[in-house]
């Protein structure tokens, strides 16, 4: 079987195909344990609403940097499969994704046919690799949520929780609280567990206390500090600091490769939790420094190249649509800005688009296939009706929508993309047609 091949197989597993959820981890658990999987390296879990991918790409250069071979899995993908299963950074290859699905098709009709999701059959396909490769450190990046999600069915050395804000309500519950207990569900007893998030819902706080686990929170246990305007401290570097028991270790840094405020407290935490974990996988600075830097990562606050200027965000909540509002605002000026958006219906649409009202002048709408897809006339409804300003155009796809804007913009005009991972694969696609 091709690479494609098991891809339609693990869409044919649920009646929902890739889009299909179903939490808990019984499953899982069952066929972890049919293949034999155990945790053999240290493991980190991260999770949160948003910043995940980001941390997971520090966390997962600097330990590459630092000499050990690390896996890496991810997801949703952009454009490829194999970007969610990474060894040293490098996508695996589709002779090796497809033995670990083999393996774990196996398993799955040993143990009686279970119906595994998508992300269920990729989760333990991923282990799969990481444990063929001998990796030297693994990190697991969360679905959906924490508690009920398929890579907590791994035992964590170092959990972290990047934020916690409205995102997947019909899954996780309707406001920050049921949402942050379920993110909390990643933690385990006596283990450093971490919060980047500055003001942590009070259940995430409370679960922690509960199981006993080892709570450390940005801006308490570690944190950063910005250079002081006034000051004559060098304006291209910042200060990371951690709690090391009564003393606080602190160290100057070049700025991370990836863009926007958010990214410190995204990078902060990546290096308290390998702190943490010194004892196991010492990294050095002349890994931490090169790892920061040269991190990158498609998708979040992309800047291509050229003229136009063009900008790929997957932001599709209100949180990151405000992250994303904010780093744009930090670009300078441009004539007129362009949006290219397509959305999911399981997504708070009005709340996520709320945050450019006023700062759009051309909405090019896309229509998202699927299950869980948007039509671009539904955007344009919603649009209208928070009179967020700027005249409209609905395209059948975000490829079209792409080359619509691309093809209007002046060289003193700027193109955002966002929305959805869908969306910005979209773009790529259709930026790539045209180079």
């Amino acid at each position: 079987m091709t690479k494609n091949d098991w891809l339609a197989h693990l869409e044919g597993l649920h009646p929902k195909g890739q889009a299909g959820i179903e939490l808990g981890l019984e499953r899982i658990r069952k066929l972890k344990a049919v293949l034999g999987q155990s945790e053999f390296c240290p493991v980190i879990i991260v999770g949160g609403t948003n910043g995940k991918g980001s941390t997971c790409a520090y966390l997962e250069n600097i330990i590459d940097r630092a000499g050990y071979k690390v896996g890496c899995y991810s997801s949703p993908h952009i454009l490829d499969y194999n970007e969610r299963v990474r060894l040293n950074g490098r996508p695996v290859d589709d002779d090796t994704l497809c033995a670990a699905f083999a393996r774990v098709e196996a398993a799955r009709q040993q143990a009686g046919d279970v119906a595994l999701t998508y992300f269920e059959f990729g989760t333990l396909a991923a282990w799969e690799v990481f444990s063929a490769a001998g990796v030297e450190a693994a990190i697991l990046e969360v679905g959906l949520g924490g508690r009920l999600d398929a890579v907590n069915a791994y035992e964590p050395d170092i959990s972290i929780v990047t934020t916690v804000d409205l995102d997947h309500t019909d899954w996780l519950g309707p406001d920050r609280e049921s949402i942050g207990f379920e993110k909390a569900g990643i933690f385990r007893a006596g283990k450093p567990a971490f919060c980047a998030d500055a003001q942590p819902p009070q259940s995430l706080l409370d679960h922690a206390a509960a199981i006993g686990a080892d709570l450390r929170l940005i801006g308490r246990d570690f944190g950063f500090e910005r250079p002081n305007p006034a000051s004559s401290e060098n304006r291209l570097q910042w200060r990371w600091w951690c709690r090391n028991g009564e003393q606080v270790l602190r160290r100057s840094l070049a700025y991370p490769g990836l863009r926007g405020p958010t990214q410190l407290f995204n990078a902060a935490v990546a290096l308290a939790a390998l702190d943490a974990l010194t004892g196991k996988l010492p990294v050095t600075m002349q890994a931490i420094r090169p790892g920061l830097i040269e991190t990158e990562i498609a998708g979040r606050f992309q800047v291509i190249p050229g003229k136009p200027a063009i900008v790929l965000d997957v932001g599709h909540n209100p949180q990151a649509v405000r992250v994303l509002a904010d780093n744009l605002s930090s670009m300078g000026f441009f004539d007129r800005t362009y949006a290219v958006v397509g959305m999911l219906a399981d997504k708070d649409i009005a709340g996520a688009l709320a945050p450019l009202k006023g700062k759009v002048d051309y909405w090019h709408l896309a229509t998202l296939g699927g299950l869980r897809g948007t039509s671009a006339e539904a955007l344009a409804a919603i649009i209208a009706e928070q009179a967020l300003g700027g005249e409209v155009c609905c395209h059948p796809s975000p490829q079209e929508a792409m080359q619509a804007a691309k093809g209007l913009a002046a060289e003193s005009d700027r193109i955002i993309a966002f929305g959805s991972f869908y969306t910005v694969a979209g773009a790529l696609t259709a930026l790539r047609r045209k180079a």
